[in-house]
Formats: structure tokens, sequence, C-alpha cells
């Protein structure tokens, strides 16, 4: 059977275009790959459409709006998963417009199709209490300890994402003043971040004690795994969620119900937020796109906006009780006056 000009221009946007012409991350193909492998299956199951049969006519702005909404019904999914899977299909239809302009009407009512408005959620970000208590679990007496403390260390001190921490490499090192590390965030995009000397210290120890300071283990992962792979994401989050406990346990008035690898990130961030650190260099540590992205931070941070507003308020109140209010007999009148 001839492959359709479906197959075609997905196979190549996947296993070609994507990682060669916009240097998109394994994380996003695969995310992309799964939101088309969702969306044949819905082909498949719900419209009873022959996979192998499909074309890019085949993709009407109804039939992706069912998609959508079958989604969040039929599977569940929250209103952020659902516009996760929208904007996997505008990348691709914006590809296809480039590459067969007669399907430009087509492409042009899907990315006409709009996200979803949902609700904000919160950012959940730890007190400096809480990063200090839980850096304080692990055993430090036995190697295995060792790495969770520098993992964790580096987590916090770059505000890193977890994969972006999972990728890090001995050569991502600088140890020598200024101690820089290099990580490589979506988009294969690299970025420096200040190393503080006491996890420059950590990480000098933490890599002699693994012997990967040679330039023979150079591109080796910095953390593994017992089967001496890669940390994973759920393998950091599950060595994450071992310490918090801990320290749960010890200082439950410290510790949030909710504590992800991510926060923290965001942990980072409100930290050197709250301390007077630019929006434009917290941007940068975080390798965030836009500035927009990183002024949710300061939308977020209470404890600044209180700040803010005790630094430029005015006293307009009376200090001192009015007279009229120490006047029980015309209180009482003024109560009657209403029956």
């Amino acid at each position: 059977m001839k492959p359709t000009d479906f197959a075609y221009h997905l196979t190549t946007y996947l296993s070609r275009y994507l990682p060669s012409n916009t240097g998109a991350s394994r994380n996003t193909i695969c995310s992309y790959r799964d939101t088309f492998t969702l969306l044949l299956r819905f082909c498949l199951e719900e419209k009873a459409m022959a996979v192998e049969k499909i074309t890019l006519e085949t993709f009407q702005k109804p039939l992706i709006d069912e998609f959508l909404t079958w989604l969040e019904t039929g599977r569940g999914c929250t209103v952020s998963t659902r516009n996760q899977r929208l904007a996997a299909i505008h990348a691709f239809f914006r590809y296809v417009q480039l590459e067969e302009p007669g399907h430009l009407f087509l492409c042009q009512q899907i990315l006409a199709i709009p996200m979803k408005r949902s609700n904000s959620k919160s950012i959940h970000y730890l007190t400096l209490g809480a990063i200090k208590v839980i850096l304080e679990a692990p055993d430090t007496t036995c190697l295995r300890g060792r790495r969770d403390l520098v993992l964790l260390s580096l987590m916090y001190d770059t505000g890193a994402r977890v994969q972006e921490i999972a990728d890090l490499t001995p050569a991502d090192i600088r140890l020598e003043p200024p101690s820089t590390i290099k990580i490589t965030g979506k988009g294969n995009k690299s970025r420096l971040v200040p190393l503080m000397t006491p996890t420059t210290k950590l990480l000098d120890q933490y890599l002699s004690e693994h012997d990967l300071t040679s330039a023979a283990r150079s591109s080796n992962p910095i953390f593994e795994n017992r089967s001496r792979g890669k940390l994973t994401r759920a393998g950091i989050a599950y060595i994450l969620d071992k310490y918090v406990e801990e320290a749960r346990h010890a200082h439950p008035e410290l510790i949030p119900k909710v504590v992800s690898p991510h926060s923290f990130r965001h942990s980072k961030a409100m930290h050197l937020l709250q301390s007077g650190v630019n929006l434009v260099y917290i941007r940068d540590l975080l390798g965030h796109v836009s500035i927009k992205t990183t002024e949710i931070y300061a939308r977020t941070d209470s404890m600044m906006k209180r700040m803010a507003l005790e630094k430029a308020y005015q006293a307009t109140s009376p200090i001192e009780m009015p007279v009229w209010q120490q006047n029980q007999e015309l209180l009482k009148w003024l109560k009657d006056l209403g029956r």
C-alpha cells in the first residue's frame, strides 16, 4: 500500500524536522509522538477509521475538536494536558502549511482552535528552613547518602529542571573559580549557571570519590542508579520523596503537603526574588525564553506584596476612636433610629 501524505509528513516531522531543524529535545519529540498516538487511537477506536487510510484531509477542525473533548471526558485529562496536546497538533500543522501550501486553509482552520482557559495553579515552594532540613536528611556516612546530598544541593543551587540534572556530565562542570555548570535545557539550549562555594566543594569531593575527573569519563552521567545507568526523572523524584518524608516527620510545621523536584526550582527563584535579585537574572538562571514566564514568581510572592504595600502606605484612618463612638447615649439613639 502506498503511504499517505499524512504518514509521510508525520514521519518526516518527528524523525527529521524536530531533531535537526528545531533542535527539539528527546522529551519534546516523545511528547509530540504520544499526542499523535492518542489522535490515531481516537480515530481508530472512536471513529472506526482505518489508520493506514488516514490523510491530511481527514483532520478537519470538527474532528480535532472531538478529539480534544474526548481527552477530557473519555480519558479524564486536565485542561493543561488538553492544551499541551493541542500545542503539539498546532506545531505539526504549522510545519505542514509550509510543506504543503495546498492544505493552507485546512492548516489555518486547525491553528485557529484556541487553547482552553484554566484556573492558574499555585506555585509550591519551600522556605529556606524547609530546604535546610531536607538537605540535612541524607546520611553522609554512606556513599549513596553523599550522592543524594550532592544531587539535592545541585538541584536547589542551580534551579535546574529535573531532566537537566539527570543529563549532567562531568564535562559540564567547571570547578576552577569562577565555578560554573553548563545546563542544557529545552530545545537543546545551554546556559551557564554560577555555582556557590559550598556546592562546588561538595561536587569536587563527589567527582573525586566516583573517579569522574578523568577525561575518559567526562561524558558519563554524574548521577547514576544502582544499575550504573543514568538516574531518571522518576528516580530523582523517588530520592527526593524519601528525604521529604524524613524531614516532614522531624519538622511537620516546615514541610508542605506537596513537594516535587520542581518545588526546588520554584524555591530557588522565590528566594532570589525575595533577596532583591532582578527578574532578568532569575530568567537567565532558570532558562526561561521570556521574562513573562519569570514574572509569575513576582505575582506569587505575598510577602513582597505586603512589604511593597507597607512601604507605600500612608495613614488615612484616625488612630484614636472618634469622640462620638464614646458617647453611649448617642449610639443608643442611632440604633433606635432604625427600628
